[in-house]
């Protein structure tokens, strides 16, 4: 079934998300279940396909790099999945761009449901934590820069990480990301923050301490996969995702020959996040080896298993 048959098929039903003091209102596209209504896929998966984004031991591309203006049709036609993320090295900040972009999400019945902010700014220095103010402003300027873009595709969050938090003092990192969730605010955007690059993954709780002092707009983006081991995987995602409103990313797992899952507990990684109450999308971020449309299919199987 293609994707023009599949949207003449029946409405599901509508699906409601919390966000903070607001509702994400998230409505099934045309003919899709309400299972699928929670699963995104990210740009990422592919992310050896995107000039920007390529491994330098990748292997040669054998046609043209891809394009994320092609990816709304690509993930609807081959998934039957209409949420979409896409990093934002994947996307042309021109305005051109930016339009072309929203009509083709349009076009699929897709939504971005939240826009990684991987731009060089947030490494410099400490980043959004360093005890320079001048550098965390010029840093929040660049992130408020994509919270428009995030806002003008009808995203519902932004990701913006975090840099060098020193745990003893997180004055300076909570009030950049004050001012991030207040900007966020303003245009009805979600600033969430993820356990990865070294921030939040051995130690959840110092997240934790960072939304709490943060306060409104601000939360976690929940990743299955980024945990030194089992024990600190599902206690950090128990701490997470009472924070978590928009998106978590469901890491994608890694399969043996016959396609038997391994390497985390994926099930209960899935129980963790009903039981906080996680209303928002599971967006698959495949970073296994092999054929990644392959790897993504396998997630989206194991959601819709578990969901």
């Amino acid at each position: 079934m293609n994707r023009r048959t599949f949207l003449k098929n029946t409405v599901a039903a509508s699906l409601a998300g919390a966000r903070a003091a607001n509702v994400f209102s998230q409505t099934s596209a045309p003919g899709q279940s309400a299972k699928l209504a929670r699963i995104g896929i990210s740009t990422w998966s592919f992310h050896n396909f995107y000039t920007p984004t390529r491994d330098d031991n990748a292997p040669p591309l054998s046609g043209k790099p891809y394009d994320a203006r092609d990816f709304p049709d690509m993930i609807a036609d081959r998934y039957h999945v209409h949420e979409m993320e896409i990093v934002a090295p994947h996307i042309s900040p021109e305005s051109s761009y930016i339009r072309d972009l929203k009509a083709r999400l349009e076009r699929a019945h897709s939504r971005l449901v939240n826009i990684p902010v991987d731009i060089p700014e947030l490494d410099e220095g400490g980043g959004l934590s360093d005890p320079d103010p001048k550098l965390r402003e010029k840093i929040i300027s660049a992130c408020t820069k994509w919270i428009d873009i995030a806002h003008e595709l009808g995203a519902r969050s932004v990701r913006c990480d975090p840099g060098k938090i020193n745990p003893a003092d997180l004055s300076p990192t909570a009030s950049s990301y004050r001012a991030l969730a207040s900007y966020g605010a303003s245009k009805n955007i979600f600033v969430v923050i993820e356990n990865h690059g070294g921030v939040g993954s051995e130690h959840p709780e110092e997240l934790v301490a960072l939304f709490k002092a943060v306060g409104k707009n601000c939360g976690a983006l929940p990743d299955f996969g980024n945990f030194p081991d089992e024990a600190t995987r599902q206690e950090g995602l128990k701490e997470l995702f009472p924070f978590a409103h928009a998106v978590c990313h469901a890491k994608g797992l890694k399969f043996d020959d016959k396609g038997n899952e391994a390497a985390f507990d994926f099930a209960q990684c899935v129980r963790t996040s009903k039981a906080a109450g996680f209303k928002g999308v599971y967006s698959i971020e495949y970073e296994g080896e092999g054929d990644p449309y392959q790897g993504v299919q396998h997630v989206v199987d194991e959601l819709m298993r578990y969901l």
